[in-house]
């Protein structure tokens, strides 16, 4: 912005607000950190309803207290709904400033999810763009429309690889990466049939290629995901990008020391790593998480409920101690001659325990004493009330996770339907 005072005032729906004009540039709303790059009155009008070069004021024909909780946010970090205000309108005034629904505060999105699900609406940032910023756009007049561009490019490509409900180029990928997936399960499991090793020798050379293949087609997939991703190290965090290069990484190990083993006694010595390495590709098989909401939810329950998983296993130990302990002096300490050899031992008479407790008595051992089996009895009861307790937690996460991934796929979904009939 090279015009106008030092200080700047924003006019939202007849509230003011007065900013220095360094403030601007790295504004956390979009639009508003675009007044800095203006450089004509014509440039402002595109990005505001009106200017008053007098007083340096912009004005936004824009719901004022809804950007007075965007203010807030732009504060404290928080974004919440504003009450007395529709769902599906303030976040029409959140894509206006350039605000996501990931900005939301979680409870908040939840009840934007459940109002578009209800309603079957989408919102994108191209619905709050006047007429003039879509032709200047596509155009290319504008003196950063071309960044704009590239980045928007790179966003879809982003969302293509990341989520496989976003378009339909998205799903047929996912369908392909499926069938990757699919097919080196497929060899993995064949490779440890005897009649596979028979006839290893006959087709080592058509083995060799589809391995190749699938190895080929995930390596490229997780190097295009990352050239294309906003954060590069927040992509090597993430839990899935890090089960991708365990599993794809033992594949080059492994041809690496194959290739500096060669056929000398040293790949005796290296068969055992090299087998190792070659079964964490069923680290694949955690790849379709990416593409199947199941799985989905199933990780998200995990992750948001580690305290109730902690307190299972917490109960779980204490148990195993307490009828350990007691099992193994009841059917061996008290007469070392005689006694269950089974249990001759507190860690042996464990296994006792936590096969009781999850009722599912493989049968491999058992208590042959009066106060064995009675113990028995109150070690399997004790362990299904133990187990139901925290489980009932467990459970309706898992419902919420469901519900929350099930409106976000559908909501996708909806976008996906509007590309399709374009």
């Amino acid at each position: 912005m090279k015009f106008g005072s030092r200080t700047c005032i924003l006019n939202v729906g007849g509230t003011k607000y007065v900013f220095r004009r360094d403030v601007i540039k790295d504004f956390p709303l979009r639009r508003v950190s675009r007044l800095h790059g203006c450089v004509s009155e014509k440039e402002v009008l595109e990005v505001c309803d009106d200017y008053d070069r007098e007083r340096n004021e912009f004005f936004f024909d824009r719901h004022s207290e809804a950007f007075g909780f965007i203010m807030l946010y732009v504060k404290y970090g928080k974004l919440r709904f504003a009450p007395q205000m529709c769902e599906l309108a303030f976040y029409n005034e959140m894509i206006y400033w350039g605000l996501e629904s990931a900005h939301l505060e979680f409870c908040c999105q939840r009840r934007l999810d459940d109002r578009m699900s209800e309603t079957y609406t989408y919102y994108s940032e191209e619905d709050t763009k006047t007429e003039d910023e879509l032709r200047v756009e596509e155009e290319g007049e504008h003196p950063a429309g071309r960044g704009r561009r590239s980045a928007k490019w790179l966003e879809r490509m982003r969302r293509t690889f990341e989520e496989p409900t976003s378009s339909i180029a998205a799903q047929i990928l996912a369908s392909v990466s499926v069938i990757f997936v699919i097919v080196s399960m497929v060899i993995l499991c064949a490779s440890t049939l005897p009649d596979w090793k028979t006839a290893e020798n006959r087709s080592v050379d058509e083995h060799r290629i589809i391995e190749a293949v699938c190895i080929g087609w995930f390596t490229a997939e997780c190097i295009v995901r990352f050239i294309v991703s906003k954060d590069k190290c927040k992509f090597m965090r993430r839990p899935l990008n890090i089960i991708d290069m365990l599993a794809i990484t033992p594949y080059y190990i492994s041809v690496l020391m194959t290739g500096l083993t060669g056929e000398n006694s040293q790949l005796q010595r290296a068969g055992v790593t090299l087998r190792v390495l070659r079964m964490m590709r069923i680290f694949w098989l955690i790849k379709l998480a990416r593409h199947f909401l199941g799985l989905q939810t199933l990780g998200l329950t995990l992750k948001r409920c580690y305290r109730e998983m902690v307190m299972l296993l917490v109960f779980i130990c204490v148990a195993m101690a307490i009828f350990g302990a007691l099992s193994q002096l009841l059917e061996h300490g008290l007469d070392l001659e005689m006694g269950n050899e089974d249990y001759a031992s507190i860690p042996a008479a464990c296994w006792w325990v936590i096969i009781s407790m999850t009722t599912v008595g493989y049968g491999d051992m058992y208590p042959i004493t009066m106060p064995g089996r009675v113990l028995g009895g109150v070690c399997v009861v004790s362990g299904i009330v133990l187990l139901a307790l925290p489980i009932t937690f467990i459970y309706h996460s898992f419902v919420q996770c469901y519900q929350e991934l099930k409106f976000r796929s559908a909501r996708c979904g909806r976008s996906l339907s509007a590309e399709f009939l374009n």
